[in-house]
């Protein structure tokens, strides 16, 4: 598991990250609006934000998580943790 990132979102303010997405994405959540979450690509020197519904973003996190207890049961812990603070 990665140490903990940030990312300035323009308007909404400073984004945590949640979880890889698996498709070049990742899944941020935002620290002042809550329950906003966006799927940020990075590409050379762009960076595109998309919002998704809460659903979708929790969808997303427990593909990872599931993908992480398959894969790398240590890590899985702290995904299992981070997870759990976001969405529960």
């Amino acid at each position: 598991m990665a140490a903990e990132r940030y990312l300035n979102h323009p308007t909404f303010g400073l984004l945590y990250w949640v979880c890889p997405t698996g498709d070049s994405r990742d899944l941020y959540v935002s620290l002042y609006a809550q329950r906003m979450f966006f799927l940020v690509t990075l590409q050379n020197q762009d960076v595109l934000f998309q919002t998704i519904p809460l659903m979708d973003a929790r969808a997303l996190a427990e593909q990872n998580l599931s993908r992480s207890r398959r894969t790398d049961p240590d890590a899985a812990v702290a995904w299992q943790d981070i997870f759990e603070k976001t969405f529960i």
